[in-house]
């Protein structure tokens, strides 16, 4: 039984805002019932590390992420949330009983959503930021824009937390990470483009790789499952959760195609020669 460190269980994939660097989806807007949880969670325990409960859409806006997150560590999971920030001094508390293992929060920039220039904004995300992390809970304040249209008003965000984390900081570079304290961090990475079918296609003799299928799987909320974390329209569809077993899907011939193609440093879909994700891992 092949075992996957990390998958990505949509538990909604509706979101507050509209950001400039997300991809979006097209699909129809839904959210997991505890019963659907109950079913998806049940057919990965055992075979997956992290479950993250992100692919698209906003958690904190689901009324049942703090009964997710305890079920998941009943399970064994370690569970894993990535949040937009903007909902955390409304309902940050939803997690606070059962914390997850870490959360990220995406900060970017006020280029990004007007949301992220609001003074408290970033207020909220640094109280509750300092709270979980005193409980306990990894955290992580991103900024993966370097080299996007936010960079340059990233002074702003870290002009503040400079102020909220006195102490010797480092150079920015992307992939790197900061330690602010204990068990919080600012981590830093490059923009990239989401992969699409319209997006102009790179050489079919490009090595391409993706750690998808490798070290990741992607479960949509209405149980569809794909490659990676970033196939925000399900285009890679290999089975569905609710009515097959992972382990099959994972050795059906799509599948295994991929998991090959990758080996070989070879992008046997063409949506992954339009993935700008995957540019970094070419040697």
């Amino acid at each position: 039984m092949r075992h996957i460190d990390k998958a990505f269980l949509e538990i909604s994939n509706i979101c507050n805002l509209k950001c400039s660097f997300c991809h979006g989806t097209k699909r129809v807007k839904r959210s997991l019932t505890m019963e659907e949880f109950e079913l998806l969670t049940d057919r990965l325990a055992g075979q997956v590390t992290y479950l993250y409960f992100h692919l698209m859409g906003e958690p904190f806006l689901h009324p049942l992420l703090g009964q997710f997150v305890k079920r998941a560590w009943e399970k064994g999971f370690r569970p894993m949330l990535t949040t937009n920030g903007s909902l955390l001094g409304k309902c940050g508390d939803t997690v606070l009983e059962s914390l997850p293992y870490k959360i990220s929060i995406s900060l970017h920039a006020p280029a990004a959503n007007p949301a992220f220039a609001d003074p408290a904004y970033l207020e909220h995300c640094i109280a509750f930021a300092r709270d979980v992390a005193e409980r306990g809970c990894i955290v992580a304040l991103r900024l993966w824009n370097l080299g996007g249209e936010g960079e340059g008003e990233n002074q702003i965000m870290l002009k503040k937390l400079r102020a909220a984390f006195p102490g010797e900081w480092g150079e920015v570079r992307g992939g790197s990470s900061l330690r602010l304290a204990p068990k919080l961090f600012l981590e830093w990475g490059k923009h990239f483009d989401w992969p699409d079918p319209d997006a102009p296609a790179a050489d079919a003799d490009t090595p391409i790789f993706c750690y998808g299928l490798r070290d990741q799987i992607g479960v949509l909320v209405d149980g569809t499952v794909v490659p990676c974390c970033l196939d925000a329209d399900g285009n890679l569809a290999l089975g569905n959760l609710f009515n097959i077993p992972l382990q099959e899907i994972l050795k059906n011939l799509r599948a295994k195609a991929i998991y090959e193609g990758f080996t070989a440093r070879r992008a046997v879909e063409a949506l992954y020669r339009r993935c700008g994700y995957a540019k970094r891992f070419e040697k």
